[in-house]
């Protein structure tokens, strides 16, 4: 990654990978209105909108056609029946290490760059309960926005991203390698395993990444 560009050449790398941006512009105009009201419903109530909800949008004849659609594209994860929306990067139903109290509700996130992201797409208040993916100390962070209010068990947590291309589902194999870390020297154990592959970030980094890659796909 180039010296002073650290953030917009890692969200250039993530959309090469997990093109979601792009993804989201091919669909039609309902279909996107659609998928956005998918990521509203999870931040606002920690769920993802009724059939009702959706045929609102695209019609009632259209709701199970469209929700194959956008999990066609990879934009949803549904469930093992592909006739119900589980996940919606950056959140999911689905259960993970990484939890979100938000709204009244709790969601979880599809990986640590998820976490730090749903806070800068929606302008609010997120608390992300998680673990080390190297020592499995908690993680805990509270966030406003794009920024770190509260980070135990210290400001020194990191983020490490560990770059391939996702097979199948991205929820289900990349996302797996996108952790928070418990601190500096932790981070650089992690990173040397394999440093052609893996990134660490700071906090700080990580939110700018984060906000940077989703933020444009919640409208």
């Amino acid at each position: 990654m180039t010296a002073g560009g650290k953030v917009p050449d890692a969200i250039a790398r993530l959309e090469s990978q997990l093109p979601l941006q792009s993804r989201q512009a091919r669909l039609s105009e309902p279909v996107r209105q659609a998928h956005r009201a998918i990521l509203q419903a999870l931040a606002e109530r920690g769920e993802p909108p009724t059939d009702h909800d959706l045929a609102a949008i695209v019609g009632a004849d259209r709701v199970a056609d469209v929700i194959r659609e956008l999990g066609d594209a990879d934009l949803v994860v549904l469930d093992a029946d592909r006739a119900r929306v589980v996940g919606a990067y950056p959140m999911t139903i689905e259960p993970t290490p990484h939890r979100l109290a938000l709204n009244g509700t709790v969601v979880s996130a599809m990986c640590a760059l998820d976490a730090l992201a749903v806070a800068p797409m929606y302008h609010c208040q997120v608390t992300i309960t998680s673990r080390c993916g190297v020592t499995g100390e908690p993680i805990h962070i509270e966030q406003r926005d794009e920024t770190i209010q509260l980070a135990e068990p210290s400001a020194d947590v990191r983020v490490g991203v560990k770059w391939q291309n996702p097979s199948g589902h991205a929820a289900h194999s990349m996302c797996l390698q996108m952790v928070f870390l418990a601190d500096g020297p932790v981070s650089e154990m992690w990173a040397k395993e394999d440093p052609e592959a893996r990134t660490t970030f700071t906090l700080e980094e990580a939110v700018a990444f984060g906000a940077g890659f989703f933020r444009p796909i919640a409208g």
